[in-house]
């Protein structure tokens, strides 16, 4: 999609993810992938659509995160929408965890980029917006666009 001088380069975004909630902090996550799936990955294979992070036995797992099967794989290709477990400090967990019980939120994740060659997740604490919150979100992006637009009309 896009890269900068940094060295990352955005794989896929999860658009929905700040349509449907109000993000509160952000994590950066590593991700454990087999051989085919960092070949899809740096492809733009992926699709984090209808992904979620999910709490087992104290890890952290993406899981319904679309990586597409590596087209010149062999019989040990992977499956596409397999668990996949995210790599943070047991500190980060550990306050992810907590305020996911205590404040009753969410861990979705937002984009999956390559850093330095290595496949980061950035993930999440989220809050679900009410239906109002969602047209009042539309109705600002919908002005801001008038406002440019405007503008942009006006000094031609």
């Amino acid at each position: 999609m896009s890269s900068n001088q940094s060295g990352i380069k955005i794989i896929s975004k999860n658009k929905r993810a700040t349509f449907d909630y109000l993000l509160i902090e952000t994590f950066e996550a590593g991700l454990v992938l087999t051989g085919t799936e960092i070949k899809s990955v740096r492809a733009n294979q992926v699709s984090l659509q209808r992904s979620y992070v999910q709490q087992r036995d104290g890890e952290l797992w993406l899981v319904e995160a679309h990586i597409a099967p590596y087209d010149h794989g062999n019989i040990q290709n992977h499956d596409p929408v397999r668990p996949r477990k995210l790599l943070l400090h047991r500190r980060e967990i550990a306050k992810i965890i907590a305020q996911v019980q205590q404040k009753s939120l969410t861990i979705v994740p937002t984009k999956l980029y390559l850093k330095n060659g290595r496949a980061k997740v950035e993930i999440a604490l989220a809050q679900g917006k009410k239906k109002h919150d969602k047209r009042q979100d539309l109705a600002k992006k919908d002005d801001q666009r008038r406002m440019e637009r405007a503008l942009r009309e006006k000094y031609r």
